[in-house]
């Protein structure tokens, strides 16, 4: 389950981004010698308080010098209900955290501190990797879920699919039930077919302007 978490997030930051981030980028700069992310995964909905409570354990037992960041991997959605855009921060890999640390290494002291503060903490379930052995993300991964988390124009999250009735709040078309034919996240509208005169019409309308069934 642990291998399958990691490819998990590979698979995920590769589908979602091509290769960019020039030198000097925030991507670039999270790749430090004797520094690796490693992946933590969480009990669900526990992403929060997991990295609150990390934090705080950093502080408290002075691991500043062995664990450098907590980052739980969001990007900004536009969500639409009750006929209302809202920009909310969606949780690109829920149950995970990423976490920069030293390079765990074996029979180390520092590496066996760091280890003992991010394991115990509570809420988290174990260390990503191959058996017990935590894996690192490899630089090119960070950099995907980093550069993706940065991304400057939301995507939309429309509660319809191809196929589905919905009814038409807004315009002129206001009160009259369609089959969605074509939705256009990056325009933002969507094409829904209704009915004039036993004819079925395609209608262009904002995802405002529509509402499930």
């Amino acid at each position: 389950m642990a291998r399958k978490g990691k490819a998990a997030v590979a698979r995920a930051a590769d589908s979602d981004l091509a290769e960019g981030g020039g030198p000097g980028s925030p991507e670039d700069d999270a790749i430090q010698e004797g520094r690796s992310w490693y992946v933590i995964h969480t009990y669900s909905g526990y992403e929060n308080k997991v990295k609150t409570n990390l934090e705080h354990r950093i502080q408290t037992m002075d691991a500043k010098d062995l664990i450098f960041e907590v980052v739980i991997p969001t990007e900004d959605e536009i969500e639409i209900r009750d006929g209302q855009r809202r920009t909310v921060a969606r949780k690109i890999f829920p149950g995970y955290v990423l976490v920069q640390m030293i390079d765990l290494k074996e029979d180390d002291i520092k590496s066996s501190q760091a280890w003992f503060v991010v394991r115990n903490t509570p809420g988290v379930t174990g260390f990503v990797g191959s058996g017990t052995k935590p894996v690192p993300l490899e630089p090119p991964e960070v950099k995907r879920i980093l550069r993706q988390m940065r991304v400057e124009a939301p995507k939309v999250k429309v509660g319809f699919i191809v196929g589905q009735s919905v009814r038409i709040v807004d315009g002129p078309f206001q009160d009259f039930v369609g089959q969605v034919d074509d939705i256009n996240l990056e325009k933002g509208k969507v094409k829904v077919l209704v009915s004039f005169f036993g004819r079925e019409t395609p209608v262009e309308l904002d995802f405002l302007q529509v509402e499930r069934l």
